[in-house]
């Protein structure tokens, strides 16, 4: 078994001994393990599962192999490799924390948790897991199968993302970083992660083969379907918006560039409104055509973390645009994969088209 130093840490021991035999140990991100592939790897798994991950950091790292590559990128392109994957904001802060690092850091990441916390996009388990994994330095990690983890074994009561959860939460993960063996910090941080994901799962976790069974509270009173605490539920509101799918003469589709803030900020997508009206009233500004024959297609629904959008599209043929706007294009099927687009888009897009 793994020996820690002082001999003092059960948790710290039977977790790296486990891993050792049935960790993941082949993650592209693993090698080489240099602070880009990991920093990418942990931005595109917060809130994204590993088999998904894999081919989008590898499509990433094809077409930004280095962080200066990725400082220099054009926006579009960035979106275009992120598309899919979902909560887009984690490319946006991607892109400005890698021009940060080239205007600030010499197009590194620097090995400082402070600096590394005041980058866009990276808190303080994020910068803690790049620091662990990278250099093997000794910082705690938080995240969601962390929590889980450390609920379940320490019998830690209330939602852990309540700051009067975690503050407790994070002195119980530097405890443990404390006695993590010198070197094996890189493995205690996977360990942690691979535990949660694959054993100490949300639902029915797989305790007769846990190799923390023994001192988990969780496990000992019967409490683990209780713990971690579950946030309390809400029902999502449901909103309604009216887009439009505009073809010209030469059949390219016109599409709308969002905001840089809000839903599907800075990707590409049908123009849209809130209303009917509203949607006339742009038409009717903006593109030299008539609506009034446009066909219904089938409502789009997609949830968001705070909504639930019903989106009726209307598609029509129309002569172009009455002026240039820079924030509108005509856009051939092609062209498309180029440019950053919601999943739904892209897909309701590749059906129609």
């Amino acid at each position: 078994m793994a020996s820690v130093a002082g001999g003092s840490d059960p948790f710290v021991a039977h977790l790296l001994h486990w891993f050792d035999g049935h960790g993941r140990h082949d993650l592209p991100w693993q090698h080489p393990r240099t602070p880009y592939r990991v920093w990418l790897s942990e931005i595109m798994l917060q809130q994204t599962q590993v088999a998904t991950v894999i081919p989008y950091f590898l499509k990433f790292l094809h077409h930004f192999p280095t962080l200066p590559d990725l400082a220099a990128a054009e926006n579009d392109a960035v979106m275009a490799q992120w598309a899919g994957l979902g909560y887009y904001a984690r490319a946006r802060n991607l892109h400005a924390a890698a021009k940060r690092c080239v205007a600030d850091h010499g197009g590194e990441l620097p090995r400082d948790l402070d600096a590394l916390h005041a980058l866009p996009g990276i808190g303080r388990s994020t910068a803690g897991a790049i620091l662990s994994q990278a250099w093997k330095d000794p910082f705690a990690i938080l995240d969601g199968n962390v929590k889980r983890v450390l609920t379940r074994y320490h019998g830690i009561e209330g939602f852990p993302g309540l700051p009067a959860v975690e503050r407790p939460l994070w002195a119980l993960a530097d405890a443990h970083v404390a006695q993590v063996p010198v070197g094996r910090m890189a493995d205690y941080t996977q360990a942690q992660m691979d535990l949660g994901a694959t054993l100490c799962t949300r639902s029915r976790p797989s305790c007769v083969i846990c190799p923390l069974q023994e001192r988990c509270v969780a496990r000992r009173e019967g409490r683990t379907a209780e713990l971690p605490t579950a946030k309390p539920s809400k029902v999502l509101p449901e909103r309604e918006a009216v887009a439009v799918l505009l073809q010209d003469g030469q059949g390219r589709t016109l599409l709308q560039k969002r905001p840089e803030t809000g839903i599907w900020a800075s990707l590409w997508t049908l123009p849209q409104a809130d209303t009917g009206l509203a949607m006339q009233d742009w038409f009717d500004a903006h593109v030299d055509g008539a609506l009034e024959d446009a066909q219904a297609l089938p409502v789009l629904q997609h949830t968001f973390s705070h909504y639930r959008l019903q989106l009726q599209v209307l598609r029509a043929r129309v002569s172009g645009l009455k002026v240039d706007h820079p924030m509108l294009r005509w856009v051939a099927a092609g062209d498309m994969p180029a440019l950053g687009l919601p999943a739904p888009i892209r897909k309701l897009l590749e059906a129609v088209l």
